[in-house]
């Protein structure tokens, strides 16, 4: 067996236990946080008071107009000068999950502003309040439609997460690093850890696109009935 192979066979469960006790967790902590606050952002921006838009938006503004690096960094080395320390873990799901807050608060604004009206009056004719019409009618609806962006902001941030080697959590990445350091191998390390990637992309990618097949299936067999 050539040295090459021989050492990606050897560090094969390093990485893959990285990626499964801390990547995998950590993207799915990260994105149902980030997509909790995208939610609230995008009502509050659709349906709120003035102020409370204003601070949607500067939030918003403010996350999209930086890097993730220097969000993560400011998180984690920064905000103990004010008194506040976390530990990696938490200050990557905090920053991921503010970074996937502010891009997808836009992705559901834009889905429910693309429900047509006629949905909103037609759920008011039947009695319904607007909360009622939101909930029932107009969500699930918009669902349909940015299911697609938020699959692909989700496959996204699992590669994403591989910044948070900088905060010494020891995901795919920091692993591939750790060994290279012993190995001298960075090229075989680093390859390998972008395969590994690959895999979980691929793995993530098939799954929306079935998922996709499966709600598309269920809006025809509505309107079937």
């Amino acid at each position: 067996m050539p040295a090459w192979l021989h050492l990606m066979v050897e560090s094969l469960w390093p990485l893959l236990y990285a990626g499964l006790v801390f990547t995998v967790p950590l993207t799915i902590a990260s994105f149902a946080l980030g997509l909790t606050l995208a939610f609230v952002t995008a009502l509050v921006r659709l349906f709120g008071p003035q102020w409370a838009v204003k601070i949607a938006q500067f939030y918003v503004w403010l996350i999209r107009g930086s890097p993730l690096l220097v969000q993560l960094f400011v998180i984690f080395y920064g905000l103990p000068n004010v008194g506040i320390v976390l530990d990696p873990l938490t200050a990557a799901i905090i920053g991921f999950s503010l970074n996937v807050g502010a891009y997808n608060s836009e992705v559901i604004r834009g889905a429910v502003e693309s429900i047509p009206n006629g949905q909103w009056e037609a759920a008011y004719s039947m009695g319904m309040t607007r909360s009622q019409a939101l909930r029932r009618t107009v969500l699930p609806q918009a669902a349909r439609v940015a299911l697609p962006a938020l699959a692909n902001s989700f496959i996204a941030l699992i590669k994403d997460t591989s910044l948070a080697a900088v905060l010494t959590v020891p995901e795919i990445f920091q692993a591939a690093q750790r060994i290279a350091s012993v190995t001298y191998e960075p090229l075989i390390l680093y390859t390998e850890a972008a395969l590994i990637y690959l895999v979980f992309s691929s793995v993530l990618s098939s799954a929306q696109v079935q998922l996709e097949i499966r709600l598309g299936q269920h809006a025809l067999f509505k309107r079937g009935h």
